[in-house]
């Protein structure tokens, strides 16, 4: 058994899968397996794992018809003998320890799963590379300390992505955490993402960036205009699983919602124009819905989401013409001022001074009707 096993589907990427294998076979940590997947591709994919394939023993190569990201990641679990699971994307790479690093963490502190920081990047025509750092926590306060994921729903804010760090097998097994094998490579990580996080009973976060995220891939599916409803999908498919558990239900019920309104104002900014109206009446249905199942928890937003989530429910048709006809910077701002004014008027401070400053109100009225 290896200490780690690390998954790669594969699609259509030939143009960057020497960049993403180098960084795996040249890992620090050399007991490792690579399982590629290749998931269909018509270009010369194939080829160029198996060129690799050939000159090192612990890459596995398993190959069949395009069935889309869930199901090639799942064929990758199910292969997978390695003590941990990890995940590279195959038009990413990694840093040369990352493996090795998170393999220490986690081994030494019996944990579920560990992730890092990670860069996203591009590259110009000319070659040139830009690189941004994403913390996974942006409070900076749950670092390098044990958590305890399922009973603490506010991990669930942490950046979503699955492909930073390194799960236990065992654990995987346990629960049988897999991904939705719905067509396409479309927000399957998703529930990845909610199954590692609600099921795991020790994990870590770390303070420094392994992984490499390519943003300038035009083929990636965050840039697929088309693919309109793919993210309700999954979050219905996250529900349905959450729901099996009637107490883990009501403990995550408020961030899911929190997390799913998170990925639909992403949607409505990637899908095409023509798709926005459509969308923002089944959004406002959705979530209209789950409010009136109390599922929500008005704390765990920020007053400017607050608004914009119950003008989404209450008028869709404004809430188009104002965020995503109008761009909504002007009424943004009036939401925001009236939340506040709401919350003052609605806070003890605010009762008690008016109770206090009655008599000279009433005085001031009077007056004004005697001039």
């Amino acid at each position: 058994m290896s200490k780690v096993s690390v998954i790669v589907p594969i699609y259509n990427v030939s143009q960057y899968l020497h960049e993403a294998m180098d960084s795996l076979v040249r890992q620090t940590l050399k007991d490792i397996e690579i399982i590629c997947v290749n998931d269909g591709s018509t270009d010369n994919s194939l080829d160029i794992i198996n060129e690799y394939a050939a000159k090192d023993d612990r890459i596995v190569v398993i190959t069949g018809p395009n069935g889309g990201y869930g199901k090639a990641m799942n064929k990758g679990l199910d292969r997978a003998t390695g003590e941990y699971i990890g995940i590279l994307e195959p038009d990413d790479y990694l840093h040369l320890t990352m493996m090795e690093d998170l393999y220490l963490v986690a081994s030494r502190n019996n944990l579920d799963f560990v992730k890092a920081d990670f860069y996203r990047f591009g590259r110009a025509e000319n070659g040139d590379m830009t690189m941004s750092y994403v913390a996974l926590d942006n409070t900076g306060k749950r670092y390098n300390q044990l958590l305890h994921p399922n009973r603490d729903p506010s991990l669930i804010r942490f950046v979503m992505n699955t492909w930073a760090g390194i799960y236990r097998r065992e654990f995987l097994n346990k629960y049988h955490i897999r991904h939705n094998e719905t067509p396409g490579a479309s927000y399957q990580d998703n529930g990845f993402f909610f199954q590692t996080t609600v099921y795991a009973e020790r994990a870590m976060i770390i303070n420094k960036p392994y992984y490499r995220n390519r943003r300038d891939n035009p083929n990636s599916s965050v840039n697929s205009k088309e693919k309109v409803y793919c993210a309700n999908v999954e979050y219905d498919y996250i529900r349905e699983i959450l729901m099996i558990d009637r107490q883990l239900w009501d403990r995550f019920k408020a961030m899911y919602n929190w997390k799913k309104y998170q990925n639909c104002q992403f949607t409505l900014n990637r899908i095409g124009e023509q798709f926005k109206y459509e969308y923002v009446q089944r959004m406002g249905k959705e979530f209209k819905r789950a409010y009136s199942q109390g599922e929500f928890n008005k704390d765990v937003f920020t007053p400017l989401e607050w608004s914009k989530l119950t003008l989404a429910m209450e008028k869709p048709d404004i809430y188009y013409a104002s965020y995503v006809v109008g761009g909504g910077d002007l009424r943004e701002k009036l939401t925001i001022a009236t939340q506040r004014v709401r919350d003052l008027e609605n806070s003890n401070s605010y009762r008690v001074g008016r109770i206090l400053t009655w008599p000279i109100r009433f005085i001031k009225r009077l007056l004004g009707r005697s001039e």
